[in-house]
């Protein structure tokens, strides 16, 4: 890639006199000056090696040909400054003056216009844009501004024969045609482009293009296109959003954002030079993985006399259930004596959680020795829990930045910089200044960028009144990615021809309605369950796996049939005094299929509601008090329900051959029966109410997950 250091050679100048002015002997000079790659010059010179040479055979034409505009193209996304070095000597269009979407006489065409294409070819999907600036063109005013978001994803290098098109493919394609020359490189990544709504949940996927070897330079140069492309049908683009990786870095630097502690730049201009600022954002949960990596490298960190230790963490997650006896509550009418207990982890909670804050702050308290003197890491696993709601817009700073909550964000913006500034290691150096600053340095960019968008975007009047804080991470992309994963039909990287179809599969679909999801995946994966997954190397459960991989869950392989009564002082206990042995089966069944549940389930809240609580108690993060029966820990009430329903309609409708017990279909009419029989009930999981409404809107929520998953666990028990 080019750095700004490097000057091209004036044209007409310093070439050698034997030298014939053609495009090949040109490009040669310039990487004998380092100041082309060897590599684009051979994709150049084998892709096209019929183009015309002279100069004069680029003269008075009355349009390119394909080759031409193919050519241009792929030079001045590779390399600016040689292009606009190529057009001093050869007619080349003017990249930025000539990218409206209309065809002029002769040379004049826009890059935009060859880099796009019908259906589900790469490059940009033309249709979409064209649906979107109908839209603009109505007056939809949630269409006027977005941002705009980039990833990757890894291809299968495979050369296939296209029976429809008669060609080759798995090459590079950059949407001006594949550069399928026998010594032209296959193609290893795809990168794709998406619009989202910054005040409206619309989502628009803008095209893709394929490639072997992603470069910072190249990334820039494709978000510019992109950019001009939808200033050319009304849209605004107010913030691009990327990775948090060396490659972004590179990107963003080559957009102009200065990444330095000092001298923070969070805006680029588009175009170069024009009033028109854009802010850089990168994705939160991969800035949350950086940072958990310098916490691990460095162990300890000193902040303020103070030091965070990376290994209370570690001994929070490889926490082992630990009985304790605690006073009776007032309500269970037992004053005065003694409860049993076991502290259990809530191995799905994230790391930097409020949960976890107050789970070490509770351990401290209980006087255990891992966790004394843990005060600096509890403020700091706070202070990052804040950050992290802000731009997650959680409570209390919503999902949107309006002007009311604006002044408790800039606060905690303002904290974290005091914080992170500050931080060294055990030698003293600053951690922002080390080969572990990104993660630090992702946030202070994506603060600044925020505060920017703020000042400019939310105070004006005629501006949007607010911004949603989801748009700036690459959640949605990630779910449209989901959906692509899942239509190419595996767990592995597709192909370019499998990728192809799925993605024509998806955009055949593709509704831009704001809230409407991404059709083609298998099981309807909300927005909640991307960002669960993605966050899935947060959690302490991927913290205990990393110490100790050959740790596994006991789980009691025979039901403990014969334990004693259940402990008194909860509505669960009360509810089942004086059980029969086949009802304690039942309870301590359900136990086991809460236990299961629990070694799989992401999502913190709902782990929590398989297990009975005392309400009485305080809420201790991410420990769970909990009791035990026979050995197998005592379920809620809700998962004792589902189970002893499911009981019932086994026993009632389960009287049929063996030959049918094992067919889906029998599997599939008992889960219906359950389903019946628990309609019109009372709601079961009282904890998870206000947690329905964290994803869409949709009858596929958590909440029917879990009591499917029961419901299934259970009879496949039985």
């Amino acid at each position: 890639p080019e750095t700004p250091q490097q000057q091209l050679p004036v044209a007409g100048r310093c070439t050698p006199p034997h030298r014939r002015r053609t495009v090949a002997n040109i490009l040669r000079e310039l990487v004998e000056k380092q100041q082309l790659s060897e590599e684009t010059l051979s994709l150049l010179q084998a892709q096209f090696s019929d183009l015309p040479c002279e100069l004069h055979s680029w003269r008075q034409m009355a349009e390119y040909s394909p080759e031409m505009r193919q050519f241009a193209c792929i030079l001045h996304l590779y390399h600016t400054k040689a292009y606009d070095y190529l057009r001093k000597i050869f007619p080349l269009p003017h990249p930025y003056s000539l990218t409206k979407q209309v065809f002029f006489h002769s040379f004049i065409h826009s890059f935009i216009i060859w880099l796009s294409n019908n259906e589900a070819a790469a490059g940009f999907s033309s249709n979409i844009f064209l649906r979107l600036q109908e839209k603009v063109e109505r007056g939809e005013q949630a269409y006027l501004y977005c941002a705009l978001m980039v990833q990757d994803m890894s291809l299968q290098k495979q050369q296939e024969w296209d029976p429809e098109t008669q060609r080759l493919t798995g090459f590079v394609d950059l949407g001006a045609g594949v550069l399928d020359a026998d010594e032209a490189p296959l193609a290893s990544e795809v990168i794709i482009l998406m619009a989202v709504g910054i005040s409206s949940p619309w989502t628009a996927p803008l095209g893709y293009f394929f490639v072997n070897s992603t470069t910072g330079h190249l990334l820039a140069q494709l978000l510019r296109q992109t950019i001009n492309k939808l200033n050319n049908i009304g849209i605004t683009v107010l913030a691009v959003t990327s990775g948090a990786t060396a490659r972004s870095a590179e990107t963003a630097r080559a957009l102009g954002i200065r990444i330095d502690p000092e001298r923070i730049q969070c805006t680029f201009q588009h175009p170069p030079g024009s009033a028109h600022s854009i802010v850089y954002f990168f994705d939160i949960c991969h800035a949350l993985q950086l940072i958990r990596n310098a916490l691990q490298c460095f162990q300890k960190i000193e902040w303020l006399s103070d030091t965070m230790q990376w290994q209370h963490v570690v001994e929070l997650a490889a926490l082992q259930e630990q009985r304790v006896l605690e006073p009776c509550s007032p309500k269970s009418g037992r004053s005065g004596s003694e409860e049993n207990y076991y502290l259990k982890v809530n191995l799905a909670t994230l790391l930097f959680s409020e949960a976890v804050a107050d789970a070490l702050e509770h351990l401290q308290k209980l006087g255990l020795v891992s966790f004394q003197n843990c005060s600096c890491t509890v403020k700091f696993v706070r202070l990052m829990s804040r950050l992290c709601d802000v731009f997650h817009g959680r409570a209390p700073y919503r999902r949107k930045l309006l002007a009311g909550n604006y002044t408790k964000i800039s606060h905690v913006f303002n904290e974290a910089k005091s914080c992170f500034v500050t931080l060294t290691d055990s030698m003293g150096r600053h951690i922002i200044k080390s080969k572990r600053k990104l993660g630090f340095m992702s946030f202070l960019v994506n603060a600044e960028s925020l505060k920017w968008l703020y000042t400019n975007y939310v105070c004006p009047e005629g501006s949007p009144s607010h911004l949603l804080t989801y748009a700036f991470s690459l959640d949605p992309l990630e779910m449209f990615l989901r959906a692509l994963q899942q239509a190419c039909g595996s767990s592995g990287s597709p192909t370019c021809t499998v990728f192809q179809a799925a993605y024509h599969k998806l955009l055949a679909s593709c509704s831009l309605a704001p809230g409407s999801p991404h059709s083609g995946g298998s099981d309807n994966t909300s927005s909640l369950d991307i960002s669960l997954s993605g966050r899935r190397d947060l959690t302490l459960g991927s913290v205990r796996a990393q110490y100790n991989p050959a740790h596994q869950r006991t789980l009691a392989t025979k039901h403990p049939c014969c334990a004693g009564l259940l402990l008194h002082g909860s509505a669960l206990s009360n509810a089942l005094t004086d059980l029969s042995l086949h009802a304690r089966s039942v309870t301590c069944t359900a136990g086991f299929v809460a236990e299961q549940l629990a070694s799989t389930l992401q999502c913190e809240a709902c782990l929590a509601s398989l297990f009975e609580s005392d309400e009485s108690r305080l809420r201790c993060g991410s420990v769970l008090y909990i009791k035990k029966l026979g050995g197998v820990s005592l379920p809620s009430a809700s998962v004792y329900h589902i189970t002893n329903i499911s009981e019932q309609v086994l026993n009632r409708y389960g009287k049929v051959g063996d030959g049918n017990k094992n067919t889906k279909v029998w599997h599939l009419s008992l889960e219906q029966k359950v389903f019946q029989e628990l309609l019109g009930e009372s709601p079961l999981f009282p904890t998870l109410t206000n947690h329905l409404f964290d994803g869409e809107l949709c009858v596929n929520n958590h909440y029917t997950i879990l009591v499917k998953q029961i419901t299934r666990n259970y009879l496949n028990i039985r």
